[in-house]
This record gives structure tokens, C-alpha cells and sequence, in this order.
């Protein structure tokens, strides 16, 4: 592995993105960045509406460029290069400036890795996203093969894909809190994680062998859930409605029974 020529010690959403930018412009990101693509377009173009969100920019690509959604745009803190096919706005990912029930998908690109607070990214998400809407999330898997670079602790440690990844399992409980359904989860790239082509190269057999058998254990993951639509009956309103005690009539009734025993 090479070592880079810089540390991650930022601990803020905002401040590690210029991280995440910097190793995505690396050969190995690059190559984690290619196969992500390919998973999501097997994913995107089975999603469908009016209005789709990408929450975050770290790479210069169109990463929804697959989508037979429209209206495509991408919210960054950040004033980063336009992206062909993507409207720029400039947010942050825990204030969107969306009115409630108004997305129809939003998509979050390793988002959550670096989030000094992943919970109000999903509730954000969760709040402008319209009932039976799509949330997709791309993340580092630590149940892979680059997830156990991190019982290493060597020079590279300090890599943004290895510093807090959140598992998919962790992820599939807090969107359940959130009233989310997840629909489905797949992986991408099951090569070790090495930085030289030529070596990676040698491990390309393990791409086949791990979609087949290991199906969820790439270095990368994609969550797919959907906001369910809550139809609860408040429970005092039910008893309300069951137990109203139709009072004037009986009184009548039982009024008129006196009478008829009064005259016999």
C-alpha cells in the first residue's frame, strides 16, 4: 500500500470531505468510484418520479446520470465545479432547503462515513422525502475485506474509507426508526484494496467469486429503503367512536315502557 502524503484527523462532516475528494481522485478510489457506478445502474433506473436529490459531492462525476428521473440536483456545504445534468445548490446535508413530502428519491454518497452526526442526515432526509419515496445510500462496508484493514492500525489507517464506516446492519435499525422499509442491499468491488493496478489485478478473481457467493461483503454497499406511510388510528379516538353511549334514546325508551306499565 502506498501511504499518502496526508492525515484525516478531521472529526465534522464538512471538514473530512475535502478527504473523502482528495482519495477519490486516487487510483484506488477511482476504482472503488467505477465499480459504484456500475452497482448504481442496476439500481436507478427502477426509481422513479419527479424530483431526485444527491446529498453531497465528492467526486466531479454525474453519479445519477442513470436515472429516468428529471430533475436531478446535487446540495453540498461546498461550492464545488458543476456536474453536467446535475443542479447545484449549496446546503448543508442536515438543513436541506426542501419543504416537507417533496423528493421523490433522495441519494446519499458516503454521506454518513464521515457525519459528525449520521442520525439528523437520515431524519433530514426522512423529512423531505414524499410517502412511498426511495432513499439510497452508498457507504464503506467494515464487513469486508477493506474493513479489516482497520485491525491493522498501519500507516494507512488513517483513510477516510477506515475511519468510521457504518455497517449496513447498524443502518438497517436506525432507518426502522425512522419509518423506513428497507428494500433492498447490495455491494460492489471484492478486491483487497491495493493500491497498484497491476496487483490488483491479480485478485480479479475474487470479483465473480464474491457477487456469487458473498454478495454483501464488497467494499462498498448500497442500501436501498422506502418511507413507509404511517396509518395509525389514535387509540382515545377509537374508544371515542366504539364506546358513545346513545343516552337521549335509551332515556326514551326506557320512558316509555313506565307509560305502558302506568296504563295496565
Amino acid at each position: 500500500m502506498m501511504e499518502l502524503p496526508r492525515l484525516f484527523k478531521a472529526e465534522s462532516t464538512h471538514d473530512l470531505q475535502p478527504d473523502f475528494r482528495f482519495w477519490f481522485e486516487s487510483e484506488l478510489g477511482s476504482y472503488l468510484l467505477d465499480a459504484e457506478e456500475v452497482l448504481l445502474a442496476q439500481i436507478l433506473p427502477d426509481l422513479f418520479g419527479y424530483h431526485a436529490l444527491q446529498v453531497g459531492q465528492v467526486v466531479d462525476r454525474n453519479l445519477l446520470e442513470s436515472s429516468r428521473i428529471r430533475h436531478r440536483c446535487v446540495a453540498d456545504v461546498f461550492q464545488m465545479p458543476p456536474v453536467k445534468g446535475l443542479s447545484p445548490l449549496r446546503a448543508q446535508s442536515e438543513q436541506l432547503p426542501f419543504a416537507n413530502n417533496s423528493l421523490d428519491l433522495v441519494f446519499i454518497h458516503h454521506g454518513l462515513d464521515g457525519a459528525a452526526s449520521p442520525h439528523a442526515v437520515l431524519r433530514e432526509a426522512s423529512r423531505v422525502l414524499i410517502p412511498d419515496g426511495h432513499l439510497l445510500i452508498l457507504g464503506f462496508n467494515p464487513w469486508s475485506l477493506w474493513g479489516l484493514w482497520r485491525l491493522f492500525r498501519l500507516p494507512w489507517a488513517e483513510l477516510p474509507w477506515l475511519r468510521r464506516p457504518l455497517s449496513p446492519q447498524r443502518l438497517a435499525d436506525w432507518l426502522a426508526l425512522l419509518d423506513f422499509e428497507v428494500i433492498g442491499l447490495e455491494s460492489a468491488c471484492f478486491t483487497p484494496p491495493v493500491t497498484h493496478a497491476t496487483i490488483r489485478r491479480r485478485f480479479s478473481w475474487l470479483e465473480p467469486l464474491g457477487r456469487r457467493y458473498w454478495s454483501q461483503g464488497g467494499a462498498a454497499y448500497a442500501v436501498l429503503a422506502r418511507k413507509r406511510v404511517s396509518c395509525i388510528t389514535p387509540i382515545e379516538t377509537r374508544l371515542k367512536r366504539l364506546y358513545r353511549a346513545p343516552a337521549p334514546v335509551l332515556a326514551t325508551e326506557s320512558r316509555a315502557r313506565r307509560g305502558l306499565a302506568d296504563e295496565e
